[in-house]
């Protein structure tokens, strides 16, 4: 009796039998994450938004975190190290900014469809969104007083306020190197939002006007990115709310397309972009 012989290239069987849940259901926690979708109206667009917003959420946690990590390194005088998790971000930037790709199309009847399920809910009471912009410098206290119910939630937004933001750790850095950073900067209340300065202009617009692999340099592109991309976030998240609801009041009692306006409006990281006009 013939027996085919076995084709060596034939991949072996996967294992198939634990004991409990999967080694991958342990690691990724997928059956929490996909159990956590609870609509609230019996429009089928609604689950899009849901799952659209909670994979934003995803994003802003890797996003702080890299960002964490930059500030970190940069405290320790380790650029390399923080131009790596600026550089990571970038690529997370830009997959977080597709995701408005599936609500960017959305018109003002398909939103209204499932509007009212939101309630006062709005993208401006989003924590993990809160310190990525505390991150960037752009502080407020007001924005803690929405999560005073949540203890854990308002005393991590409470640390972020009062720690110095990623670019106060590039000032203070360049500080540390030799170059003019103003005092009033370097010891400036980080509870405030950062407002730019002419000095800090003029110490970016010399490196720029240097070598061009110079690390300071290159880690001013890094945030050039950085803060290129959130200014596409912003814009992204103007154009599509204008197209889903116009100029109407916004979730939450914002002023909707009016306030979104407002931040487009904002550089990130200002003197990186004003000290081009310079070099």
């Amino acid at each position: 009796m013939s027996h085919e012989a076995q084709d060596p290239q034939e991949p072996e069987t996967p294992h198939l039998d634990f004991q409990g849940t999967t080694p991958y259901e342990d690691y990724v926690k997928a059956d929490v994450l996909t159990h956590l979708q609870h609509t609230l109206s019996e429009d089928p667009g609604e689950m899009v938004f849901l799952v659209t917003t909670q994979v934003m959420e995803l994003w802003f946690t890797v996003i702080v975190h890299e960002w964490e990590t930059a500030a970190k390194a940069l405290r320790e005088d380790r650029v390399p190290v923080a131009i790596d998790a600026l550089k990571r971000s970038v690529r997370e930037l830009e997959a977080l900014n597709a995701s408005w790709k599936p609500l960017g199309q959305l018109t003002p009847a398909q939103f209204n469809s499932y509007r009212a399920a939101l309630g006062e809910g709005s993208g401006f009471q989003s924590a993990m969104y809160r310190r990525m912009e505390f991150l960037l410098g752009d502080k407020s206290a007001s924005m803690l007083v929405p999560h005073r119910g949540a203890p854990r939630v308002h005393a991590e937004l409470e640390k972020a306020l009062n720690e110095p933001s990623l670019y106060d750790e590039v000032l203070r850095l360049l500080g540390r190197r030799g170059h003019a950073v103003p005092r009033a900067v370097l010891e400036r209340d980080v509870s405030l939002r950062y407002e730019p300065s002419p000095e800090v202009e003029e110490v970016w617009t010399a490196l720029y006007s240097g070598e061009a692999n110079d690390e300071l340099a290159r880690l001013g592109e890094a945030l050039t990115d950085v803060a290129e991309l959130v200014w596409r976030w912003r814009n992204d998240h103007l154009v599509a709310t204008r197209r889903a609801m116009g100029s109407k009041t916004g979730t939450g009692g914002s002023a909707g397309v009016a306030w979104l306006e407002k931040r487009a409006r904002k550089n990130v990281f200002p003197e990186l972009w004003t000290a081009r006009s310079y070099v």
